[in-house]
């Protein structure tokens, strides 16, 4: 990411959307950007796996998981996968398990906590639909930026414009 959350907050804040501060930074690499795709799934992560699987090319996957931390949608597997498969990032509104792997994985990750529990493996669930995180629509295409001071979503990439 070329430039910080803040930076573009002063440079870009009428055309970003701002999550809430609720998101936690579980992966190995604490700033990201890149282009949203987006899943819907509940309680259910292989859809999650699908899309990891496939190469992700500086992108971010934004999952929206309900808040529901009743189980993990990403845990370390994952995470190493999104990171050997170029992807940029993973945010996770839910949760996320293994959390000692994820910090070593080369990749981003946020989500709002942690949960033990595996999740169903039945491929429930949407794929590239606008999702509601955290009261944002967030949509397929969008772009994304996480660092240390949160997370912004606008509808093009604003880090090389001044």
């Amino acid at each position: 990411m070329s430039i910080p959350t803040a930076d573009l907050c002063d440079r870009h804040l009428d055309a970003l959307r701002i999550l809430a501060p609720e998101f936690r930074d579980y992966g190995g690499v604490t700033s990201f950007a890149g282009q949203v795709s987006t899943l819907r799934v509940r309680g259910d992560n292989a859809l999650v796996r699908t899309a990891l699987s496939e190469p992700g090319l500086g992108r971010v996957l934004v999952i929206d998981g309900g808040r529901s931390v009743a189980c993990a949608l990403v845990g370390g597997r994952l995470g190493a996968l999104a990171a050997e498969r170029g992807w940029s990032g993973v945010v996770v509104w839910g949760a996320v398990r293994d959390a000692l792997e994820l910090a070593a994985s080369a990749v981003g990750v946020r989500a709002v906590a942690t949960c033990p529990v595996p999740p169903r493996k039945t491929g429930a669930g949407e794929r590239d639909v606008p999702v509601d995180v955290a009261g944002v629509v967030i949509a397929p295409g969008d772009w994304l930026a996480a660092d240390a001071d949160g997370i912004v979503v606008a509808a093009s990439d604003l880090s090389c414009q001044a």
